[in-house]
């Protein structure tokens, strides 16, 4: 069986939760014995196909680019006996390839368009045509993953016309064996960060999805020091938002640390291993791969109980689930900031939840199962 896995992301250019499972997945895949060919948007470690949109779309919507990209993925994917596709950015190729090759194309929902309605102010129109490209993709596929329960019930309401029968449920992973708690504290002090006090930390970019203005808002008064290792906005209205509450916050209280940038993945392990406690206030969230790291570190989670997150973090186990409700944010982050007071204030208490969460995320989230129920639902769509 030969699988053409279509994504955005791939490595050297990884900037999301995304990028992380489809690259562990596809490793974990040829691990398997798998023959995998991977298409994407520009990254070319271990062997990938490189797309790039056309260049007479420079300037026009970023949208085009995409599907002018996902247009030479197709043309590339023939010989594959089943297509997997990640995100709507490459959903569309996976569509056209499955219907031009005659091949099964199989989709992973890592979110969903209609649940992310603030891209409008990144793709403008572009918005309307991702999501009609997620949609047909989603109703045309010959079976869809969902990286988690929650993610399966959303995708079923989002598009009542899927069967049901056709959503399956394979979560995100987690390499334990590199998330990994760490004694070396470098990085922490070359971004000015005290090893010896308690901290919160943050990793993740900065969009509406992912609820660092909340979090900005709450942490006046939350003891300790609050890392923000934050980069890549969205959108320049975005930053500057962010800015501003960033700058207020600092006014208001010490011990807020920005590290403007995607760190590598390294450096993010050990702020992770130190921090006695890593924050995830996202507003949506379909499993939140992000706090399996932390968890893999021996990090308890101070989470916003959405999407798929209390499928990962076990409240009062190994970390503290915060309700977020969308009608009441300052209640929120309320919430937010008595949860992340009350960890940070009892150290032991937060190792313990940590280490908790090492074995759970060791136990429960092994990319090598993952692999393996992935290579399944390939196979019911290949009888």
């Amino acid at each position: 069986m030969r699988i053409g896995v279509l994504t955005r992301e791939w490595p050297d250019q990884v900037y999301g939760g995304a990028g992380v499972h489809v690259e562990h997945l596809v490793r974990f895949l040829r691990a398997e014995g798998a023959d995998v060919d991977v298409h994407s948007f520009g990254g070319t470690q271990d062997g990938a196909h490189a797309h790039a949109p056309d260049p007479r779309l420079a300037d026009a919507n970023s949208t085009l680019g995409v599907l002018s990209t996902d247009l030479s993925m197709v043309a590339a994917s023939a010989g594959c006996d089943v297509v997997h596709s990640h995100t709507w950015y490459a959903n569309m190729a996976g569509h056209l390839a499955g219907l031009l090759h005659g091949v099964p194309h199989v989709l992973s929902t890592h979110s969903l368009e209609p649940h992310r309605p603030w891209k409008a102010e990144q793709l403008g129109g572009g918005y309307a045509v991702s999501s009609w490209c997620e949609k047909t993709a989603v109703l045309g596929a010959d079976a869809v993953i969902a990286v988690s329960q929650g993610m399966a019930r959303d995708v079923v309401d989002v598009y009542p016309e899927l069967d049901p029968a056709r959503v399956q449920v394979v979560y995100n992973g987690i390499d334990s064996s590199f998330y990994t708690p760490v004694e070396q504290t470098d990085v922490l002090e070359r971004y000015g960060v005290d090893p010896s006090q308690p901290y919160a930390v943050f990793v993740g970019r900065i969009t509406r999805q992912k609820g660092l203005a909340h979090l900005l808002r709450a942490a006046k008064d939350v003891p300790g020091q609050l890392v923000l290792c934050a980069g890549a906005p969205d959108t320049p209205e975005i930053a500057a938002e962010t800015d501003a509450l960033v700058a207020e916050l600092e006014a208001a209280r010490p011990g807020v640390v920005l590290i403007s940038a995607m760190l590598p993945k390294a450096e993010v392990v050990q702020l992770l291993s130190h921090a006695t406690a890593f924050v995830c206030p996202s507003v949506y969230e379909p499993l939140g791969i992000v706090n399996l790291e932390a968890m893999a570190c021996g990090t308890a989670v101070v989470a916003s109980a959405v999407g798929g997150i209390p499928e990962v973090v076990v409240d009062g186990e190994t970390g503290v689930l915060v309700p977020y409700d969308a009608d009441d944010p300052r209640g929120f982050e309320a919430g937010l900031a008595a949860a992340l007071s009350d960890v940070l204030g009892d150290p032991d208490r937060a190792a313990a939840m940590g280490r908790a969460g090492r074995e759970r995320a060791v136990a429960e989230f092994g990319w090598d199962a993952i692999a393996r129920r992935t290579l399944e639902v390939y196979a019911s769509v290949l009888r």
